[in-house]
């Protein structure tokens, strides 16, 4: 649910923000007062707000799929930023800006790559317990 909902926000936004500059979208961005507020301030109060319910500690909140695509979103908000947050200027449409790019098209293909990978992690560590088992039973036998 995270990697889906990282890659979602992540064209989602991207698109956004490229019919806001375009002028192809009838909305402009988010200010308050008079301040231009970037999209990573929304994914920081996002992951925020996560990181309260990972704090308290409910068991059927932490591992609610609502929190697992929350905590994607917002990382996808902060990381289409990336470039911004690092250089703390406006580089979103500059060279330098192709970073957050780099980075959020990375942090897709690690998790998806983790994620098609897992059956195969897990069916390995299956299998070498059972060998492990069945060796430690063989050679645990007395000798007839």
């Amino acid at each position: 649910m995270t990697w889906i909902a990282f890659g979602v926000t992540w064209g989602t936004v991207r698109t956004i923000t490229h019919g806001i500059r375009g002028g192809w979208l009838p909305w402009g961005n988010i200010s308050a007062g008079g301040q231009h507020l970037h999209h990573y301030n929304l994914g920081i109060g996002i992951l925020a707000g996560i990181g309260i319910i990972a704090v308290r500690g409910d068991e059927r909140a932490v591992g609610h799929p609502a929190v697992a695509a929350a905590y994607g979103a917002g990382t996808a908000l902060i990381a289409d930023e990336f470039a911004l947050l690092l250089d703390l200027q406006d580089v979103y449409w500059a060279e330098q800006g192709r970073l957050s790019v780099d980075v959020s098209l990375g942090i897709l293909s690690v998790l998806g790559a983790y994620l098609t990978a897992t059956p195969f992690w897990h069916e390995c560590a299956r299998a070498t317990h059972h060998h492990v088992v069945s060796a430690a039973k063989h050679h645990l036998t007395p000798a007839r």
